[in-house]
This record gives structure tokens, C-alpha cells and sequence, in this order.
């Protein structure tokens, strides 16, 4: 006898969660519970819904679950970062990273099952895009983490492109600082893009998280060649919008910049980069490039990336060198990857932790 798949309450906001206890019969503000049990109080069963009765948690239960799926995966890093993979709603898989660091801890979410971006520098553009997530689950990377309650930050800089799935992304986000949500503060989390035509700006309107700008490169034809978004929404309309918004209080701007040896690193890109970012309230990350098989990039060394760090500074354009971590596990930076061709390359680290759950 076939069973019918159960709907999953994560995921669903406020007004969603109000409906659905209404078309069940039971009261509206039902809906406000279920929320606080769900974002608030984390819980993975609805019988756990304790306020609601229990009649109408055995309803409830007719069509709905909880919809949290713990990680099936998990790699440790010699430098403290876990990389886990997590089940999706589609049936397939996607990395999440957490980073502790001190008193901050952070996690680098993915907001879809592979990228259609292609950008030539990273393992997630060679897998292909097969799929995003849903607002679920995106949450789920955050629910289901073993470490959540220690969560400082969160980055959309995991697989996929945030802005090409920008319904769920901003859903998810929506969720996690509703004061029925997870209450997170939208200045601990950031979006990451390479520029996404007419999806830029729906975001810049819609949320107030940070944002971080992949660029790469300020030479328009050279960024095309490492970038293909390029083509689809050029670097300079990309600062052309950004410029008819305020960076100087809540929200902060950034700029992502890995450093290729001898590409990217020259005294023509400094200056080039300096013209196009002066005047924005902005910083400039500089990256570490981790080398991907194939590839005839390699990284600058590390005079050449503080060479290029302190020019930028010294014109005005604040900017810092970002600490790699998580490559021996293919956490760090453009190595995410669910790709069953790519992960078959792969020659895992000594210090790789068994499956959580085997």
C-alpha cells in the first residue's frame, strides 16, 4: 500500500505554518506555537510540541514531520574545522563547513546541489548544477548541526550561487532573523555572489545581511574568462548598483579576491582595483587559491598576497588576507564538491573521521 510522503514543517514561515493549523481545524495561533517549537526550541518530533494537544498533535502528525536530517558525514580537519555532508530534500547531498575560531565559530552553508556558475577556479562549477535547495533545506544545514548552539556566524559560500536560487535563500534568511525565526541578528550573516543579473538588487531590497561580491579580478575580460557570470552581469554594472546603497551602518560590503600567481597579482591590478572600489565603504578579502586537479592556476605566495594587501590598504581600501582552513579535508575555499567523479580523486587525510552515522 503506497504512503503518502509527509510535508516537512521546516521551512514553512509564520503565515504558512498559521494556514496549515487552520486547514486542520485547529486554532490560527496554533501556527505560533509550532513555530516556537520549531525555531526556538529546536525540537525533532512533533509529540514533543508539548502546549499543543494532544489530539491535535496526532493530526498533525498525519501530514506533517519535523523535516530535520542529521548529517550522514563528517570529515575533521588538523585545524578544527568539521565538514559535514548533509542529506536534501531531492535526494541528494551538499557540505556544509563549520569553522571555530576562538570565541567565533562560523559555517559556510550551501544553497544548492552543485553551481551553474562554471568559474573556472572551483571544484563546485565543475560538478555542474544539479538542483537548489529549499528554504528547508538550508535551515536543516543550521538545525541539524551538531556544534548549532555554539554558531557565532553564518556565510552563504558553501556550493552553489545564493542569488540563483534567491526565493529560498531569502526565505532562508528571512527565517533565521524573524523574531519568530531563529531571532539570529542579520549582521552575523553574510550572502555571497558573483552578480547576479536582476537578482542583485531583489536582495539588496529584500534583506539586510551583508554581502560579499566574488570578484576575482577588476579586468573585465579577464574576470569573463575565470567567471562566465560576467557576460550575464558585467563587474562594473555590479558597482554601479552598489553604489546607490548605504554601507556605512548596519550592513557591511565586501569584496572576495583570490589571489592566482602571476594572473591576477600585478601592480595594473592593485590600480585597477583601487579605481573600481574607490568610494564604495567596502573591505577586500585576499584568498588563498587551493589548487583543484586539472587547473593551470596557482596560487601567489605569500609575499606577493601581503604586497598586494598593503597597496590596496594604503589607497584607501581596507583589506585583509583571509586565514585558509579545512584543505586537507577539501573544506577550504572552491573545494566543495558532492560530485561522485570528483570526490573519486579525492585521497582522503589521515586524520578523516568515520561516517557519523555508518
Amino acid at each position: 500500500m503506497e504512503t503518502t510522503k509527509k510535508k516537512k514543517l521546516m521551512g514553512m514561515s509564520l503565515e504558512e505554518l498559521r494556514s496549515a493549523a487552520s486547514e486542520m481545524g485547529m486554532p490560527s495561533f496554533a501556527g505560533g506555537q509550532i513555530a516556537d517549537w520549531l525555531y526556538r526550541r529546536h525540537v525533532s518530533s512533533i509529540d514533543a510540541m508539548t502546549n499543543l494537544s494532544k489530539a491535535n498533535r496526532a493530526l498533525l502528525s498525519e501530514s506533517y514531520e519535523v523535516g530535520d536530517m542529521a548529517p550522514t558525514h563528517c570529515q575533521r580537519s588538523i585545524d578544527g574545522t568539521v565538514k559535514y555532508l548533509f542529506p536534501t530534500s531531492n535526494g541528494r547531498e551538499v557540505e556544509t563547513v563549520y569553522i571555530p575560531d576562538g570565541d567565533r565559530a562560523t559555517l559556510c552553508v550551501s544553497s544548492q546541489v552543485g553551481c551553474r556558475m562554471r568559474c573556472r577556479f572551483c571544484q563546485t562549477g565543475r560538478q555542474g548544477f544539479e538542483g537548489n535547495l529549499t528554504a528547508g533545506d538550508i535551515l536543516n544545514q543550521v538545525y541539524a548541526l551538531p556544534e548549532r548552539d555554539t554558531l557565532t556566524n553564518i556565510v552563504f559560500m558553501g556550493q552553489g550561487e545564493p542569488l540563483d536560487n534567491l526565493s529560498s535563500v531569502l526565505k532562508a534568511t528571512q527565517l533565521l532573523t524573524a523574531s519568530y525565526g531563529m531571532a539570529w541578528s542579520p549582521k552575523r550573516i553574510t550572502v555571497s555572489t558573483v552578480g547576479v543579473s536582476g537578482k542583485l538588487k531583489e536582495f539588496l531590497d529584500s534583506s539586510e545581511c551583508h554581502i560579499a561580491i566574488s570578484l576575482h579580478t577588476p579586468d573585465a575580460s579577464q574576470r569573463a574568462s575565470l567567471m562566465p557570470a560576467e557576460r550575464a552581469m558585467p563587474i562594473a554594472d555590479v558597482i554601479t548598483l552598489l553604489r546607490q546603497y548605504d554601507f556605512s551602518h548596519q550592513r557591511r560590503l565586501s569584496f572576495e579576491y583570490i589571489v592566482f600567481g602571476g594572473v591576477n597579482d600585478t601592480l595594473s591590478h592593485a590600480k585597477q582595483t583601487v579605481s573600481l572600489l574607490k568610494g564604495l565603504e567596502c573591505r577586500v578579502n585576499l584568498i588563498r587559491f587551493h589548487h583543484i586537479p586539472g587547473s593551470e592556476l596557482h596560487g601567489a605566495d605569500e609575499s606577493r598576497m601581503e604586497w598586494f594587501r598593503d597597496y590596496l590598504t594604503s589607497h584607501g581600501i581596507f583589506t585583509t588576507i583571509r586565514a585558509s582552513r579545512g584543505q586537507d579535508i577539501f573544506a577550504a575555499c572552491g573545494l566543495l564538491s558532492t560530485s561522485k567523479d570528483i570526490a573519486h580523486d579525492r585521497q582522503p587525510h589521515p586524520t578523516t573521521a568515520p561516517p557519523n552515522n555508518p
